[in-house]
């Protein structure tokens, strides 16, 4: 009998934006940009780098894990049990970036946090886009 990993599943949002990479990329990794879309934080753009996320129901704890400037970042993230990664993948188009994220990790009794990041993404997707416009 094999022992399989428990099965886990992922969150993904995808949208298109009318902004060059680079611009996403400032928006993703600026902690004063970040804290206008995501929430309150310490972020450095450094692999290994230990960093939180705070938010009114609490803190969420974070490790860069993948850095490559305009294109992929991924970091852990850890809060209310939950033990994810979420990956941020920027490809260029002709008219801007494609913008992909996905949180992957999320176990099949954590209903309530995977609801919360289905429900939530978007919205934050949403601060993102304002963020990028007002930087214009």
């Amino acid at each position: 009998m094999s022992s399989a990993a428990p099965e886990t599943r992922t969150v993904v949002v995808e949208r298109e934006f009318a902004h060059p990479p680079e611009k996403l990329w400032h928006a993703l990794t600026q902690p004063h940009l970040i804290a206008e879309w995501l929430m309150a934080n310490d972020f450095v753009p450094q692999v290994d780098h230990r960093f939180k996320l705070k938010a009114d129901w609490g803190v969420v704890d974070c490790q860069v894990v993948t850095i490559e400037p305009h294109r992929t970042l991924a970091y852990s993230w850890e809060a209310l049990g939950l033990d994810s990664v979420v990956t941020w993948t920027l490809t260029p188009t002709a008219t801007g970036t494609h913008l992909r994220m996905e949180q992957t990790g999320f176990a099949a009794d954590q209903t309530r946090a995977y609801q919360g990041a289905r429900f939530g993404w978007p919205r934050f997707f949403d601060g993102l886009e304002q963020t990028l416009v007002r930087l214009d």
